[in-house]
């Protein structure tokens, strides 16, 4: 599997989902957020390459996992 980049947004979504379940993606602040993308096991793109509009639709990918 290729390495996972920020615009991978659906397929980072799901992994932030199993990696945690409890957790409300709507709590999580975008500073956390960006950390625990760069953190994910696969993740390969410029950990500094992330902004908003990035991370809004990869925070919107893992709140359609959590329903």
């Amino acid at each position: 599997m290729a390495a996972l980049k920020w615009t991978d947004a659906d397929e980072i979504g799901y992994q932030l989902s199993e990696a945690y379940p409890e957790d409300d993606p709507l709590q999580v602040r975008f500073t956390d957020l960006r950390q625990r993308v760069v953190d994910l096991d696969g993740f390969g793109d410029d950990p500094q390459a992330s902004g908003e509009g990035l991370l809004e639709a990869i925070q919107m990918a893992w709140l359609e996992y959590t329903r």
